[in-house]
């Protein structure tokens, strides 16, 4: 998937994580290094993985030198991309280029295994909104990345009716029909869904007795959710979600549902390994 770097909250992104780093002025460059001295910057893969990305260091450095694109599988010792210009410059933001391919590219990776694991069953795997608040657009483009297929990116592109709105609506038929009524008004099937979280088998048949096309089974075992799947017959298209962690995956997706999302994509994922060495030129 290719970042798109003229969003606006990932131009945003990239602007306040150079805020929060340099502030004022990089001090320690400043004071050792003559200002007139050029430098090449050269990322490297420090591991195997999945890149993500790496297009944001047109945001930061003039003219890089892309070797990869985010979606790239690597190999430890692959030179992701290069970067010329005044030295100071490179080593100023250094540190931001990486923190951000670091943890983009963690993301990618993880949704990589989490796609890998299900592989042949034919389940797509989703995220979630449990994402870095202020980094969402940037998390969910990396997720894309690994192959993953990104859930709403917010409140205000689907319905989704969980347990507190059904709590605090008093049934589930009180919610959909809120929700049906509403979306109406919104503009009907113009891009609008709504999906209804439901616990047991009286809330799956009061959900479909409303009309519901897409039910989120929420935190039941493989068995459990097979069971349900069987029952649903595709009435309704069917996701899984609740601890859904790679040792578990392959056991949902063999149950049967059509989506499974699962939120440790990106709120567990664990940073590469990449490497920047500057030199002078």
């Amino acid at each position: 998937m290719k970042f798109d770097i003229t969003h606006p909250d990932v131009r945003r992104a990239v602007e306040l994580a150079l805020e929060e780093d340099v502030r004022t002025g990089d001090i320690t460059t400043e004071a050792t290094v003559p200002a007139d001295l050029q430098g090449e910057a050269r990322f490297v893969a420090r591991q195997e993985m999945t890149l993500a990305g790496v297009e944001l260091l047109g945001l930061l450095f003039d003219k890089p030198v892309f070797r990869h694109a985010s979606g790239d599988q690597l190999q430890s010792g692959d030179v992701i991309a290069t970067v010329r210009g005044p030295a100071r410059l490179l080593l100023t933001r250094e540190r931001v280029a990486l923190n951000f391919m670091q943890r983009l590219s963690g993301i990618a990776t993880l949704a990589a295994k989490y796609v890998a694991a299900v592989e042949g069953t034919g389940v797509k795997i989703l995220d979630t909104r449990k994402t870095t608040p202020g980094l969402r657009v940037l998390e969910k483009m990396a997720a894309a990345a690994g192959g993953i297929q990104n859930h709403r990116m917010g409140l205000w592109d689907a319905v989704l009716i969980k347990n507190n709105h059904i709590s605090i609506a008093g049934s589930v038929r009180a919610a959909c029909e809120r929700a049906m009524e509403r979306t109406k008004e919104l503009g009907g099937p113009l891009g609008i869904t709504v999906e209804v979280e439901v616990r047991t088998r009286a809330e799956i048949e009061e959900a479909l007795a409303c009309g519901a096309k897409r039910l989120l089974l929420d935190n039941m075992t493989p068995a459990q959710a097979a069971e349900e799947i069987r029952f649903i017959n595709k009435r309704a298209t069917v996701e899984l979600s609740g601890g859904m962690m790679l040792a578990n995956v392959r056991a949902y997706a063999e149950a049967g549902p059509d989506y499974i999302s699962a939120g440790a994509i990106t709120h567990s994922a664990t940073a590469v390994d990449i490497n920047c060495g500057i030199h002078v030129v």
